[in-house]
């Protein structure tokens, strides 16, 4: 199943709990809640008044997009564990991290195996907990294409490792879908945004319909659950949240239909 959520930062405006009113009221599941603003590193009696407000708002806990980064967090004193207390007191069963803080190709041997080492440290710490970490999809890290992340997710090797996954800007649809099924094994959610070709703009989902179509259809086969969160919408506005939700639910349940009725017959 894919649900509908979105991430907190979208509204770096907002408080805690305007950010679950919006969320509410666009008829959305969960939130995937940032350690920059909202929930910040370290500090559990935040984390656990939103996951009550959360509660309370029947919302679900779909991430903690921590901006821990592997290789070199731990030494500009944000210690993981630190990490790992707050995601546990939100109710977080994932934690989103960063791999490393430059790209593949900028990245040398012994700088990759620091966040490799790292990398396999945290995932253990997670699994530990019954929790995972999961790989921002972004440049200037190691996760900075399909087959870079596939690549490094093999390399760890480890259970409660997974990855995010956005398309990328200005990548042709066909490729980011071939992308997405690459990563298809690992990925724990998806970033919805349609920003085309490049950040500079933000444009309506709806206008991006039928490329997010294809992007579902490529998980409507999985068994497994996933959340789709929509983040940084048009002008960072949150009046236009009922709309991209709308547009989201929408494409989330022409595609389950559509694969419902292609499953070959039990008869």
């Amino acid at each position: 199943m894919i649900r509908p959520g979105l991430v907190s930062i979208s509204f770096r405006q907002l408080a805690p709990h305007a950010v679950i009113e919006q969320c509410v009221r666009a008829g959305l599941d969960g939130i995937e809640w940032g350690g920059d603003v909202h929930v910040p590193h370290g500090d559990i009696a935040c984390a656990r008044e939103v996951a009550r407000q959360c509660a309370d708002a029947g919302l679900a806990i779909a991430a903690y997009g921590s901006y821990y980064r592997a290789g070199s967090s731990e030494l500009a004193g944000l210690p993981f564990s630190t990490v790992l207390e707050t995601a546990r007191a939100l109710g977080a069963p994932l934690m989103r991290i960063w791999a490393g803080t430059s790209s593949t190709a900028q990245t040398d041997d012994a700088q990759r195996r620091h966040v490799i080492d790292d990398c396999r440290r945290i995932c253990q710490m997670a699994g530990d907990a019954g929790m995972r970490i999961a790989f921002e999809f972004h440049d200037g890290t190691l996760a900075d294409s399909a087959e870079a992340t596939r690549d490094l997710l093999r390399t760890v090797d480890h259970p409660a490792c997974a990855t995010f996954w956005q398309p990328p800007h200005g990548l042709p649809t066909d490729d980011a879908a071939a992308g997405l099924r690459l990563l298809l094994p690992w990925l724990s959610n998806l970033h919805v945004f349609h920003w085309w070709p490049d950040a500079g703009r933000r444009l309506p989902l709806a206008d991006g319909a039928k490329r997010w179509r294809q992007f579902f259809v490529v998980l409507a086969g999985d068994p497994r659950d996933h959340w789709a969160s929509l983040e940084f919408l048009p002008n960072d506005d949150p009046g236009l949240l009922p709309q991209e939700a709308q547009t989201l639910r929408q494409l989330l349940a022409e595609v389950a239909a559509t694969h419902m009725q292609a499953r070959p017959s039990m008869h």
